[in-house]
């Protein structure tokens, strides 16, 4: 019987990632990373019979002892970008001296690890914790995901927002991206983690079924909600400017730059189908999402 580990478990691809391994494993199999065991999603954990591990990716001794007797680790990556580095270092450090059988990080997909990408600074960490892992002797997979599919409503605004301007406002110009949702990502993470002696020390790069470009997106917006959506790829100063009358916090605003810039350079257009292979079935349309979000 193996032990598996879940951090970020009160995120939400942890929350996910948990509920697809208790489809298949029994609860005491799986424990859980949370930084708080008062929380209310922590408690619920230990109600379904989950093992509670209390620590935070900045303190390496407690993730030592939370990593003792873990067969597998679902690394689930930081969410604060200036921290990640120290913080990713730790978890592998922690995974190493702990002895964990198996790592399975949750990296991100592109397609240039260079300085000159407009997407270095959030790729950067992960670039180097992958080399990490490689370097650190633990066996892993790394799993490359490409952009939530749910980042696509955080972009565009609620309803509302969007039917108010009847514009998608993005500087992506045609760049297409293979977004996939989160819950198939989770999904896939899982049979890798559960089987995880039949993927060491692999590579793969997670995408959702089909490239597409904003264009497409703002179609498929327009049949939702039988309203016409245009979308309009503005230059990076009229972007910000735009974002700014739309009282967008300044920190939101530079976030979406990096990403539509690079989905502008292609960064997130890759044709692997590994996603497909590892849940055995086409993973989900982000119609199937904006769906939900804009009917």
């Amino acid at each position: 019987m193996s032990k598996y580990l879940i951090t970020g478990a009160t995120g939400e691809l942890g929350s996910s990632a948990i509920t697809h391994l208790s489809k298949s494993v029994h609860a005491s199999e799986i424990a859980v990373l949370v930084r708080d065991a008062e929380s209310k999603k922590a408690k619920s954990y230990k109600e379904k019979g989950h093992e509670l591990k209390v620590a935070d990716y900045d303190n390496k001794e407690a993730l030592v002892a939370a990593f003792k007797n873990i067969d597998a680790l679902y690394f689930v990556s930081g969410s604060d970008i200036p921290s990640r580095e120290p913080q990713h270092k730790n978890v592998i450090e922690a995974a190493k001296e702990a002895a964990v059988k198996h790592v399975v990080y949750t990296s991100a997909g592109r397609k240039d690890d260079s300085q000159n990408s407009p997407v270095a600074m959030i790729m950067d960490a992960h670039i180097k914790t992958e080399n990490w892992l490689k370097e650190s002797g633990l066996d892993y997979t790394i799993l490359r995901h490409n952009l939530y599919a749910e980042v696509v409503p955080m972009f565009l605004g609620e309803k509302e927002a969007l039917l108010g301007s009847k514009t998608v406002f993005l500087p992506t110009e045609a760049g297409k991206t293979r977004f996939a949702l989160r819950d198939d990502l989770a999904e896939a993470g899982m049979h890798v983690l559960k089987n995880y002696k039949n993927h060491a020390n692999k590579i793969y790069t997670l995408n959702g079924p089909e490239a597409l470009d904003f264009a497409a997106i703002a179609s498929i917006l327009t049949k939702i909600t039988t309203e016409e959506i245009a979308f309009v790829s503005l230059n990076v100063e009229t972007f910000k400017s735009t974002m700014t009358s739309y009282a967008v916090p300044e920190e939101a605003i530079d976030m979406m730059l990096v990403f539509s810039l690079g989905i502008a350079a292609g960064e997130f257009n890759s044709e692997s189908n590994d996603l497909e292979v590892l849940l055995g079935r086409k993973p989900k349309a982000i119609s199937e999402l904006l769906e939900q979000v804009y009917s």
